[in-house]
């Protein structure tokens, strides 16, 4: 970094990024061990961390301004502004340590990312970056709701429930209170007419295994996709050549969206059986 640059660097660029400047001299050994540690770790942030070299013998006026009196010196600057930084040659695990309190958490771009495709009601798409969100940051209640969400539009009712019960008192706002109702209504309108219909017919003639597909088959349309998955298992544990049995599991399988633990979970049942 020179004078002709610092502009862009420390005012301009730091509104973008976290910009890392790092103050060293030639004759300086601890600054010639820290150098690499921080040219790799800004590699593995090239959209969210800058890292400017300040040559100390040859740009004391930048040295200056920023009141380094030792080397090496790493000064973290945010909105133009010095917002932390360190003295001295520190181990890694340290650098970084320090760097998460003011980089981007990457369940912060997984959130951002899923809540751009839910705005477009593409929730198979947004389901495996908010699992993914949540599996990182399991006590973050923004990823947890947005989750139970797609859930539920998902039709995944059972797992909706489970999480949502998971929800702490402190933290039942509005959009748990919301999310509660969302799910009622959800499990009022997977009871349909065929549906309890079907179920007397199961529950009188359990060897009825047309009925127990035409079931399952209810269940698939009225978002009830786990029961479903069950009810089709529980047939071909009886018959593994019954009807259509087989290609309506392996076609509710593949319908389950990227990532869903509930598709490996029957995928390797029904290998289990077939081989």
């Amino acid at each position: 970094m020179t004078p002709e640059n610092f502009q862009q660097i420390v005012l301009e660029e730091s509104q973008q990024r976290l910009v890392m400047v790092d103050f060293w001299a030639d004759w300086c050994e601890p600054c010639k061990s820290l150098m690499p540690i921080l040219e790799k770790i800004a590699s593995e942030y090239p959209n969210d961390l800058l890292l400017a070299k300040v040559n100390c013998d040859q740009e004391q006026a930048i040295s200056m301004q920023f009141g380094v009196r030792n080397l090496p010196t790493v000064i973290l600057v945010k909105d133009g502004q010095p917002v932390d930084g360190f003295t001295g040659a520190q181990p890694e695990g340290e650098i970084r340590s320090l760097l998460e309190k003011h980089l981007p958490k990457v369940e912060d771009g997984l959130l951002i990312q899923a809540g751009e495709l839910l705005a477009e009601g593409k929730y198979d798409e947004a389901f495996p970056l908010l699992k993914t969100a949540y599996e990182a940051a399991p006590d973050r209640v923004d990823i947890k709701f947005a989750l139970i969400d797609t859930y539920l539009e998902l039709g995944r009712l059972n797992q909706a429930k489970e999480l949502l019960d998971s929800v702490l008192m402190v933290d039942q706002d509005a959009n748990y209170q919301t999310l509660r109702g969302k799910l009622e209504l959800a499990e009022k309108a997977s009871q349909s007419p065929e549906i309890i219909a079907l179920e007397e017919v199961v529950e009188k003639n359990p060897d009825d295994l047309q009925a127990k597909i035409d079931l399952a088959v209810q269940y698939q349309q009225n978002n009830r996709q786990e029961e479903g998955l069950a009810l089709l298992l529980k047939v071909l544990q009886k018959d593994l050549n019954f009807g259509e049995a087989r290609k309506l599991l392996i076609d509710a399988i593949n319908a389950l969206p990227e990532g869903d633990s509930l598709a490996g979970t029957y995928r390797r049942k029904l290998y289990a059986m077939l081989y």
